[in-house]
């Protein structure tokens, strides 16, 4: 089936792309002996197969082996998966009295190791563990993350490209707040915004905070009206190709409030803190205690203690708003070129507010790069 029509300046990815994803997967499999691994109804699929898929109790998937492509599918959803894009390969159905876990066996063959996507829901694993016994199957993860954690030069313009459409938005959105504004009115202003600039779907989420609010990472429950001397937090994403967007904002309409203007300032020195510490090969913890050493300097924390910075420094981000690498205290993997990643060091003064600046990086071969430019004042985005 052909793709929808694209519109965009950057292009989408191609089968080809996904082609040479299937040969390193396949690579790393004949390295460690595995027979196969099957991808669930997850990013994966769509990342190695470019089908995409919603996750029911009915196991929808692809098997992955030396030499073969088999999407293990419904009997009754077989038409359906042809009409969708994929990748070229066989398809092998299961009737609805029947195991999928059995069909896959057979597939796998009597004796060979069978790799699992790390994000099938249990009841999948537990219905593997009956047909092939627990011994027989590993856990993919270990395959998958190491390949999704570097994205190539076409993930990245992506994601810069989305990046791009989410900030002109968080412009948009500063130019039109006033006292009086319902947050419930911006978060549909960001979804038509997004929908109006192509985006997949409009707005994958919004977080639209005034206040008091802004002290909670993730929100408040219920409708707010922004007051006059309020502090403001927008936090939003969009996809493009599957490819997300994911971009925090926090702000005040005018300047005066020397407590907000100074927490501004020492939260974006964080952010500067954590982009100069990304250096090739570097542990992903180490950006993390970069960010909360520097506010440690200013009285913050120590640790995950308030006021401070209660969560990790970063996440990684693809065609998962968070994904490897996490830039989390004890993880030790190395920053590599391909690597994308947030910055948001969020500052949380309980009961009062919060100050996030959210941007990400990239890394390339020469260092880190910003997919967009940091806000440069507490009025700004």
């Amino acid at each position: 089936m052909s793709l929808p029509a694209w519109s965009h300046p950057v292009a989408a990815i191609t089968d080809e792309e996904r082609q040479s994803r299937l040969s390193r997967l396949r690579e790393r499999m004949q390295a460690q002996g595995i027979a196969a691994i099957l991808l669930g109804p997850t990013e994966s699929l769509r990342y190695f197969t470019g089908l995409v898929w919603h996750l029911s109790e009915r196991l929808l998937g692809a098997l992955v082996t030396d030499d073969k492509l088999i999407y293990i599918v419904p009997g009754f959803e077989r038409s359906r998966v042809e009409t969708l894009p994929h990748l070229p390969g066989e398809i092998a159905v299961w009737e609805e009295e029947e195991s999928p876990a059995a069909l896959v066996s057979l597939l796998v063959g009597p004796s060979g190791k069978l790799a699992l996507d790390e994000a099938l829901p249990l009841a999948f694993y537990h219905a593997f563990t009956e047909q092939m016994g627990a011994a027989r199957l590993i856990d993919g993860g270990p395959l998958i993350r190491v390949l999704r954690a570097i994205k190539s030069p076409a993930e990245i313009a992506l994601i810069q490209y989305a990046m791009g459409i989410t900030l002109n938005i968080h412009r948009k959105v500063r130019d039109t707040l006033a006292p009086g504004t319902a947050a419930s009115d911006v978060v549909r202003f960001i979804d038509q915004q997004h929908r109006a600039a192509g985006a997949d779907g409009g707005s994958t989420f919004c977080i639209v905070s005034f206040g008091e609010a802004t002290a909670l990472p993730h929100g408040a429950d219920g409708e707010q009206i922004l007051q006059v001397g309020d502090v403001i937090l927008v936090d939003t994403g969009c996809r493009l190709d599957g490819y997300h967007s994911d971009l925090t904002r926090t702000y005040m309409l005018d300047e005066g409030n020397g407590e907000f203007e100074r927490a501004w300032a020492v939260e974006r020195e964080g952010q500067q803190v954590v982009f100069d510490a990304a250096k090739l090969r570097a542990p992903c913890e180490s950006l993390d205690a970069a960010a909360r050493n520097s506010f440690a300097r200013h009285g913050l924390g120590p640790d995950y203690r308030l006021p401070g910075l209660p969560h990790r420094a970063g996440h990684g981000l693809g065609l998962e708003i968070h994904e490897a690498p996490y830039i989390v205290r004890g993880n030790k993997t190395p920053l590599a070129p391909g690597m994308c990643f947030s910055n948001e060091p969020m500052i949380v003064f309980p009961g009062t507010f919060g100050v996030r600046l959210e941007d990400h990086i990239y890394m390339a071969e020469d260092g880190p790069h910003w997919f967009t430019t940091p806000a440069e004042n507490p009025c700004a985005v």
